[in-house]
């Protein structure tokens, strides 16, 4: 399966914690195209896992993104994003370049996210917490369109996750 989006577009990766985000990001973009928040908490911090630094990462990735928009280039956002409050800056960003926001979303089942985060070496995330992304992600899913993505695409399955064999770029015209 493809997914085809926009060749001019900012792409959100949504997904509770251990849903394959990042995984997905480096097997179908360009690593200069994707944004992590992870990566930024450790430039900032020089831990990708210390949660205090999450203001100042998140300040450098919105503005890594807008440098690339600026410059006509597709941007991935890879962070949780479960949350309206975050993915509205992503589609603010998105409008104020003049690209479309996508979102790809990872509707993982929970045990299989708690699971993964179980098998990581670098970090291990409460499954409480995992439990909350995943309400919120649920709680947010019917509204994607409505918060402006002008295209949701929704992976439901590791297996889907896996099938997926490519991303398409289409110019932006025709994706309007």
């Amino acid at each position: 399966m493809e997914i085809h989006i926009p060749e001019r577009s900012l792409v959100a990766l949504i997904g509770t914690s251990g849903s394959g985000k990042s995984t997905f990001a480096r097997r179908h973009f360009k690593p200069t195209e994707t944004v992590s928040s992870d990566t930024c908490r450790a430039w900032v911090s020089d831990d990708e896992n210390n949660q205090a630094a999450t203001n100042d990462a998140f300040e450098v990735l919105y503005h890594i993104a807008g440098k690339r928009l600026r410059n006509g280039l597709l941007t991935v956002v890879d962070a949780t994003n479960v949350q309206a409050f975050s993915r509205r800056h992503i589609v603010d960003l998105a409008r104020r370049h003049h690209c479309l926001p996508v979102a790809i979303v990872f509707d993982l089942p929970e045990e299989v996210c708690c699971a993964r985060n179980l098998d990581r070496s670098d970090r291990v995330i409460s499954n409480r917490r995992i439990h909350a992304q995943w309400l919120n992600l649920k709680q947010s899913l019917c509204r994607l369109k409505d918060e402006g993505f002008r295209q949701v695409h929704v992976l439901k399955s590791v297996e889907e996750v896996e099938a997926v064999t490519g991303i398409v770029r289409v110019s932006s015209e025709t994706a309007r």
